[in-house]
Order: structure tokens, then C-alpha cells, then sequence
């Protein structure tokens, strides 16, 4: 999640830091570490905290957030503070603090909440998901949540529809590529995989197929995709500044929010309520989707079951499609690893193809290749806690507040990753990375849909890879920006050859 500020402001950048830099992941010299300084002591970025407000509205633009994060902690080490308006918070990036805020947890994690969603759903009188709550309703979500999404049996059950996904997607593409005179093909591969997500997840969710890999579309699935869109990146104009001050300020940012929303809200109320009659008649003998067995669980009302749904569809799609374009473009342009990764592949390709559920314990090195991949180009800037009691972090004094957890600047620092610029997926094959791998974030709020996307994620490439050498004559760095999820601007075409 975005770094947010308990004023229900964000932080858009280190305003008037110092530019004296020091190596990423230093220590400020202090005193002793039996010594704990106050919270004063922290280093901070200067300048007036209301002036910060006033940046918050005149900047719409925060494309670059990640990288002014990865320079504050440069600047002031690893640990820093600053004040927005009338509110403190603290940044922190080490594993060793990630794992201090793991053992803070409390019964009920708090999380900020993400206004311009909170704010759609009291207008339009929808029960929010887990995505939004706290306290003892979180918790009673999120614990009959778990058992139909997030548990080695849930993932048995989607597991063989993601497959048939990730096939259809491979044997579009072997059908694209032999059209082609050239024996190969060049595209943009963001749209295809925007669509293999958004089918994945969904034929996961309500237990049927879109048609979305298939030649003709519709107008409705476009939509959605759009709106999709439309919506991660209104969420980064808004989320900014209170409610009561950008309603006033960003009215047609609100507008195009709302319509996004209305949009997914149309669509997930579609299936939910076609799956609600289909079980209405009998129960089918046959697993249906995750939302069937929400609904079949009988625990959560159907407002519930529509705002866990909800959260499920907005962090399934882009979150995960993005990743995956990453993942092809490291691999095209390090062709010895993505080698080794189809040698892996065609090796269990005997035993996937009877099993899929083998895939998860046959791909190591594919598996360690998307978390290096969520290393460099983590989806979420930031893991976040609101403190329910003091903490000691960095021998620092921390009271009861927000903290957050800077993913990007963690997973390029040479003091935890050994040459944090190269792709390496090896690195991973070493089990004792604790708090390392935080794309999901950690504890009993870690990312209800982790399951889904690693899924999807680890399907499609072994689909692919076993069938295609994938190559690009791009070996710069892809710019990032920052919309609420940190994407590609732009994305660079991928050939597409089969493997003899």
C-alpha cells in the first residue's frame, strides 16, 4: 500500500531534505545501542509541515514517489521522520525493522484506510471488504476468507482453472506467432496479459470464463478493463489530501472514481448473483469458484461477500499483470537465465501436464524468479502498520503511530541484496531470507489474494517458457511510475520465438 498519513494525507516526496547522501542502508552515528534515544532523535526532513500540505495539492502528479523514498533513505539512512500537517510518521526499510513490526502485531493489525474507496462505498451503501476494515470485524472476514482463498486446500481447488487460463493464453499466442511470415512475433505484451489476469482471476472467482483470450472481446470486458485502469489511477489523484478538501478541489477526478467503481461494482454484482441463483436451484457437484464457496459457507452476509469480492477483483488484475510483464522483460534480456528457467520447465513439464498441482513444488527456480522479480519491482510501495502500542526500532523510541515499510528501497539496498541491480533468481534459493520477501507483506494481513497471484503468475510462465524463446533488443531499465501501483510508463516490445 501507499504510504499514508493518519490524517488521512499521504506522503508525495522528501521536501526540503538535506543533500548530503550516505550509502543506503547506513546508520546515523548516535549513542550505544542499550542507549534508547527518544523519537525526536530520528532523523527527519526539515521545512514547515504545513507548507507539506499545500505541496500535497499543488503536485497531482506523483509518478516518482518510489524514487524520492529511495533517496530520503539515502540521505538520512534507514530510519527517518517527518511531519505533514499535525501528523508524525515514521519510515523504515530493514528486514530486521519488518520483523520487529511482525512481532508488534497485535490480535487486530490496523491499516490506514484508503480514503477515495472507503469513500465510494459509504456514498453508494456498500459493505466494505477486509481491504478497508479493522478491529474485530477484520478479523472475522479475514478468517473465513482465508479457509476459500489463502489455504494449501483453497489453492488445490483454483489451481487446475488457473491452468486452463494460462494454457489458453500459450496456444493464442503459438496461433498469433504461426500467422506470422517471420516465423516469430513482435507485440506489445500488455494487453494480452492484462487479459489473461483479468480471466484467471475471474474464472478463479465465479467459475467461468470471460472470452477474453479470445478473438473477439466484448464491449462489456473492455469496459471493465478500463475501469480498472481508470480507477488505480484516480485513487493516486485523491488519496493525497482529506476527503473534505479534495471534493471540492478534484470534483471531476471524483466523478471518473466513481463511474470506475460503478463499473467494477456492475460487473462483480453480475456474477455474484447469477452464482447465488445457480446454487439457489442445487449445489453443482463440482468446485465453482471461490465466491461460490463463500456463498455455500454460509458465515458472511452477501453485502460481505460483495465487499470481499470487491477488494478481491481491484487486487488481482493489474497487481498481477504487472509483475508478469516485468518478469518476460528480465528474462528476455537475460537469456541464460530464462534458459535455465526452461530447462526447468520442460523437465516437469511430464508430471505438471498430469498434475498442475505439481507446478507448485516442481518450479523452484521459476519460483524464486518472481519473487527477485517482486524485489525490483514491487507492486506495492509500502507495507503499513498503525502501532498499537510503543516500539523500539533502530534504538529509537517509538510511540503508538504509523509506520511504513519502503519495499522498493529494501529490495536495491547492497547492505541486504549482494549487487541489488543484477536479476538474479538463485539468491532465492537460499531459505534463511527472512523479511526479505515482503511483496505481500507479512502476518495475518499479508495479502489475501497472495495465493491467487503467485498462481497465476507461475502458471503462465511455465506455459510459456516451455514454448517460447521470449527476446527484446532493450537492455535499459524500464522507467516506473507510481499510480497508486508502481507500473511500467511504457513497456517494450517482446519477440515471441518457439522453442524447436
Amino acid at each position: 500500500m501507499a504510504f499514508r498519513l493518519k490524517s488521512d494525507m499521504w506522503l508525495a516526496g522528501p521536501w526540503l531534505c538535506p543533500h548530503g547522501a550516505r550509502a543506503l542502508g547506513t546508520r546515523v552515528v548516535r549513542a550505544p545501542k542499550a542507549a534508547v534515544l527518544p523519537f525526536e532523535a530520528i532523523p527527519q526532513c526539515p521545512g514547515n509541515k504545513w507548507l507539506r500540505v499545500l505541496q500535497m495539492w499543488k503536485e497531482q502528479n506523483h509518478d516518482d514517489l518510489h524514487l524520492e523514498m529511495h533517496q530520503t533513505f539515502q540521505e538520512l539512512g534507514p530510519i527517518f521522520r517527518y511531519d505533514v500537517g499535525s501528523t508524525r510518521t515514521v519510515a523504515v526499510m530493514l528486514p530486521e525493522d519488518a520483523e520487529q513490526l511482525y512481532k508488534a502485531d497485535s490480535l487486530y493489525p490496523r491499516r490506514m484506510h484508503l480514503e477515495p474507496w472507503l469513500a465510494y462505498r459509504e456514498h453508494r451503501g456498500q459493505t466494505p471488504g477486509v481491504f478497508l476494515l479493522n478491529g474485530p470485524e477484520w478479523r472475522y472476514n479475514r478468517l473465513r476468507l482465508n479457509s476459500v482463498v489463502l489455504t494449501p486446500q483453497a489453492v488445490r481447488k483454483f489451481l487446475p482453472m488457473v491452468d486452463i487460463v494460462a494454457k489458453d493464453f500459450s496456444e493464442a499466442l503459438k496461433k498469433k506467432v504461426l500467422q506470422s511470415a517471420q516465423g516469430s512475433l513482435t507485440l506489445d505484451i500488455q494487453p494480452s496479459v492484462l487479459s489473461y489476469t483479468t480471466e484467471a482471476s475471474s474464472f478463479a472467482l465465479f467459475g467461468e470464463k470471460l472470452g477474453l483470450l479470445g478473438p473477439k472481446p466484448s464491449s462489456d470486458l473492455l469496459n471493465f478493463t478500463h475501469a480498472l485502469d481508470t480507477m488505480l489511477k484516480s485513487t493516486t489523484q485523491l488519496m493525497f489530501l482529506p476527503r473534505r478538501l479534495s471534493r471540492w478541489m478534484s470534483s471531476q477526478v471524483w466523478k471518473e472514481h466513481f463511474e470506475a467503481w460503478d463499473n467494477i461494482s456492475e460487473y462483480a454484482e453480475h456474477f455474484i448473483q447469477k452464482k447465488y441463483e445457480e446454487l439457489a436451484r442445487g449445489c453443482p457437484p463440482y468446485y465453482s469458484g471461490i465466491v461460490a464457496d463463500l456463498l455455500l459457507q454460509g458465515d458472511l452476509s452477501l453485502g460481505a461477500i460483495r465487499g470481499n469480492t470487491l477488494d478481491l477483483i481491484a487486487g488481482s488484475v493489474d497487481t498481477t499483470a504487472f509483475p508478469l510483464m516485468m518478469t518476460l522483460f528480465e528474462l528476455a534480456r537475460n537469456p541464460t537465465t530464462q534458459q535455465a528457467l526452461r530447462q526447468e520447465s520442460l523437465a516437469a513439464e511430464p508430471s505438471i501436464s498430469g498434475d498442475p498441482q505439481r507446478a507448485t513444488m516442481e518450479l523452484p527456480l521459476l519460483r524464486a524468479a518472481i519473487k527477485e522479480t517482486l524485489r525490483l519491482y514491487p507492486v506495492g510501495l509500502f507495507v503499513e502498520r498503525i502501532l498499537s502500542s510503543d516500539l523500539v526500532l533502530q534504538n529509537y523510541h517509538i510511540p503508538a503511530g504509523t509506520l511504513a515499510l519502503c519495499l522498493y528501497s529494501m529490495g536495491r539496498n547492497p547492505a541486504v541484496f549482494l549487487s541489488p541491480e543484477q536479476y538474479n533468481p538463485q539468491r532465492w534459493l537460499d531459505s534463511r531470507k527472512n523479511f526479505q520477501h515482503l511483496a505481500f507483506g507479512f502476518g495475518v494481513r499479508q495479502c489475501l489474494g497472495r495465493r491467487l497471484v503467485e498462481v497465476e503468475m507461475l502458471l503462465l510462465l511455465h506455459h510459456v517458457l516451455k514454448s517460447f524463446h521470449v527476446e527484446t533488443p532493450q537492455q535499459e531499465d524500464v522507467k516506473l511510475s507510481y499510480h497508486f501501483v508502481l507500473m511500467p510508463t511504457s513497456f517494450p516490445l517482446l519477440t515471441f520465438r518457439p522453442v524447436p
